[in-house]
């Protein structure tokens, strides 16, 4: 009778360990996800600074302007994670258009103000993109861990499910072509 108490104690303990487990990896997709979260808003917090500065060099060149100020009057605390997701890889579109169009305006380069917005959203993009290696790190151990035997009895039974790496769009996954760039 001991030795069925002893192994209902063992398999008890194991179920919690590894449900711990679980709850562990889970919370650390959370946090990292958070971090990205953090470097997104202070990212579009930088926008209007950046906007303001170049529309006083260029007022003729409205599209680009229109997309990233369409991007800075959404409410960032009230998009989902997925909508953040999407306003990341538009920010990243709009914002390549909008520094290839400072390029245009050699005064604006020379900028002080503006020099050191883009040094600041460049350090931005920087952590941004340490944060997303954090993350899909944090993702990859915790999907390891749903997947995995023991744990992945406990993920089905507790309801723990994969989670989805973050990735880059397709166009910026092909090589660029080298040549078009010199011929600019």
């Amino acid at each position: 009778m001991d030795i069925i108490w002893i192994v209902i104690a063992v398999i008890a303990v194991l179920l919690i360990i590894c449900y711990n487990t679980l709850v562990k990896k889970r919370n650390q997709v959370y946090n990292a996800f958070a971090s990205i979260d953090v470097m997104l808003k202070k990212r579009f917090d930088l926008i209007p600074n950046l906007v303001a500065t170049v529309q006083q060099y260029a007022k003729h060149e409205q599209e680009t302007f229109a997309k990233v100020i369409a991007l800075r009057n959404t409410q960032y605390s009230s998009l989902s994670q997925e909508e953040k997701a999407s306003f990341d890889a538009t920010f990243t579109q709009a914002g390549r258009a909008f520094f290839a169009l400072a390029e245009n305006y050699p005064e604006l380069k020379a900028s002080e103000n503006f020099s050191q917005l883009q040094r600041s959203l460049n350090e931005t993009e920087e952590q941004l993109s340490a944060a997303r290696r954090t993350y899909n790190a944090s993702v990859t151990d915790y999907n390891n861990a749903v997947q995995v035997f023991p744990t992945n009895l406990i993920a089905g039974m507790m309801g723990f499910s994969q989670r989805e790496l973050l990735a880059i769009p397709e166009e910026e996954r092909r090589n660029p072509n080298i040549k078009d760039l010199f011929n600019s």
